[in-house]
């Protein structure tokens, strides 16, 4: 790709319910850093970085999520909701996502994508599969350093889907 090509940084769900709250996890804590250094990098170059945020409602517990995932967490404009301390740069994008995957990344104009956050097997894998079924042809890789799954098989193996799905995974 050209050096022309728009570079975006998707940080996936980096909120506080996934790394130390609700739903955190070792591993979540663990990469914190290695984002925040990523972050610095597309910031530094003046590439466009957007957050996705996990948003959930007081009603939570009665959607099919609540019912399969009975643990209250991402709740608007809670603490758990928010990003990491830390993470946020002046003139980020932010996308507030009720599912796991966000649908509406036809709307924006991305040309070479990397993304990190969490969780590696259930919203990273979710977006970049969307991603790469709606732009084909763009180069879309994730940082499995930048990345945590629920449990460490779990990561292991979304990395291995998005592999085989055409999505450049760096170690």
């Amino acid at each position: 790709m050209g050096n022309n090509t728009k570079k975006t940084l998707i940080v996936v769900d980096m909120q506080n319910d996934f790394i130390d709250g609700a739903l955190g996890t070792k591993g979540a804590v663990a990469i914190v850093e290695n984002v925040k250094a990523k972050i610095r990098e597309y910031a530094d170059r003046g590439d466009e970085i957007i957050f996705t945020r996990d948003t959930h409602y007081e009603d939570y517990m009665e959607t099919n999520e609540g019912k399969h995932l009975p643990v209250p967490h991402c709740i608007e404009e809670t603490e758990g909701w928010e990003i990491a301390a830390g993470l946020e740069v002046p003139g980020a994008i932010y996308i507030n996502k009720t599912s796991f995957g966000y649908t509406g990344w036809g709307d924006f104009d991305l040309q070479d994508v990397e993304m990190v956050g969490l969780c590696t097997d259930i919203c990273v894998v979710s977006n970049a599969l969307i991603i790469k079924a709606l732009y084909p042809e763009i180069n879309v890789k994730v940082d499995a350093r930048c990345c945590a799954g629920v449990t460490p098989e779990s990561h292991e193996a979304a990395l291995a889907t998005m592999a085989m799905c055409q999505v450049d995974i760096i170690r």
